[in-house]
């Protein structure tokens, strides 16, 4: 296993819509694994394959506490099937906006159908901080961040910041 660079925002490649995994194999399967290092050392509890710059419709999740034995999920194209028509607020942050988090209403409940490790046919019923997860790691394969459901004003200032910092990064040129 290996930790993978994050995108970080600006970068475009967060605005993919990732492709459906047309076949579970051994270097997807070592990709799920690498996801699920990256994620723990970021640290992090879920992550999408575009956020390490693979635009495939695969994501990683481990709500495990502090102390708790790891429970990593892999889920491979999921798929929304229902949403509840009851809603939950989470403070939310994302490992390709590091260090930003705001408030973000959403349905508290989910059925989601997707593919395990094994190709096998799943389905979970998730609720709370599961269902809000699962939300917020199938919004990346569609290429939406979960600033996409805050104002307008707080999105074009996280925005901005980020388009500065990565500027202030980049390699300056010098004159020749």
């Amino acid at each position: 296993m290996s930790i993978k660079p994050l995108i970080i925002l600006p970068d475009p490649v967060l605005r993919q819509v990732s492709k459906s995994v047309e076949r579970i194999d051994e270097p997807l399967l070592k990709l799920a694994d690498d996801m699920l290092e990256t994620m723990y050392d970021a640290p992090g509890i879920g992550l999408a394959a575009i956020q390490v710059g693979e635009p495939l419709r695969m994501l990683v999740i481990d709500l495990a506490k502090e102390g708790e034995p790891p429970a990593p999920h892999v889920f491979i194209n999921p798929d929304v099937l229902e949403s509840g028509t009851e809603r939950s607020v989470y403070e939310e942050g994302c490992l390709s906006i590091p260090d930003y988090y705001a408030e973000v209403e959403r349905p508290a409940t989910v059925r989601v159908r997707y593919l395990d490790r094994d190709g096998r046919l799943q389905e979970i019923q998730a609720e709370g901080l599961m269902a809000t997860c699962l939300q917020h790691e199938i919004d990346h394969l569609n290429g939406v961040l979960f600033i996409d459901h805050i104002s307008k004003l707080k999105r074009d200032m996280v925005v901005k910041k980020f388009k500065k910092l990565a500027r202030d990064k980049a390699p300056s040129r010098l004159a020749g």
